[in-house]
This record gives structure tokens, C-alpha cells and sequence, in this order.
């Protein structure tokens, strides 16, 4: 009895994950309504020492049908700035996001920027997460 839940577990787990595969993320984004797809929302710094370039980008596409805009881009605290295009993206093009986190705070951070657009899945949340250090 134990080994067919087990073999009937396994069976489920193996059908569930062959049933995703062949499918970019792209695919499966645009597969779920998506507009705007971020290849990543997540940018880790890891440890970076105070003072030096917290710069860094999220490059996203338009995977619509429709040219998106971009109307805004919202961070949660003034100590993380992000810059974005004005202009239309078209179907099929991408772009990025640029965010600039100051790096003069010592100490974790875990800071989320909210991207608002003209696509169906607005607002896409990113995230930047890091430890600024002092210099030895």
C-alpha cells in the first residue's frame, strides 16, 4: 500500500513537471495574460561596499500584441531611484529599467520598485536586495 502512494506521488511530481517543459518563460508568461515580461525581478548585489555604484537594470520585453507604455516607476523609499524609457515599446522589443540604489547606508536592504504600465499585468513588482559594508 506505502509503495503505490509513493509510486503515485512520484508519478503526479513527474507528470507536473514535464508538463512546463518545452515552454520559454516567455511562453509561459504570455500563456497567463502577460504583457510585460521582466527575464528578471530579482537583482541581488550580494555584499557592496559603501559609497561604490549601486547601479543596476532589469530588461523586460513586450510579449503583447499592442505597444506599452510605461507611466511610471515607483520605488519604495527615496534611497533607491529608478529611470525608465518614455517612449512606446512595440510588440516584440524590449528595454530596461534602471535602478540606483545609494549605496552611502550601511547595512541590509531589501527594496521593492513597482513598474506601472499600459500592459494587462501592471503593476510588475521588482526587487533589488543586498548588504552595503563599510570600507575596511
Amino acid at each position: 500500500m506505502r509503495n503505490r502512494l509513493i509510486t503515485g506521488i512520484l508519478v503526479v511530481l513527474v507528470t507536473a513537471l514535464f508538463a512546463g517543459c518545452g515552454n520559454s518563460p516567455e511562453v509561459q508568461a504570455e500563456k497567463q495574460g502577460e504583457e510585460i515580461w521582466f527575464g528578471e525581478q530579482l537583482y541581488e548585489y550580494g555584499d557592496i561596499a559603501k559609497n561604490s555604484d549601486g547601479a543596476c537594470s532589469f530588461t523586460f520585453t513586450n510579449i503583447g500584441d499592442e505597444a506599452i507604455v510605461i507611466s511610471q516607476v515607483r520605488a519604495s523609499c527615496g534611497c533607491t531611484v529608478p529611470s525608465w524609457p518614455k517612449e512606446p515599446v512595440e510588440p516584440g522589443d524590449s528595454g530596461m529599467i534602471r535602478v540606483v540604489y545609494n549605496t552611502a547606508i550601511s547595512g541590509p536592504f531589501y527594496k521593492s520598485i513597482n513598474v506601472y504600465s499600459t500592459a494587462a499585468n501592471s503593476p510588475v513588482k521588482l526587487y533589488v536586495k543586498g548588504k552595503v559594508i563599510p570600507a575596511a
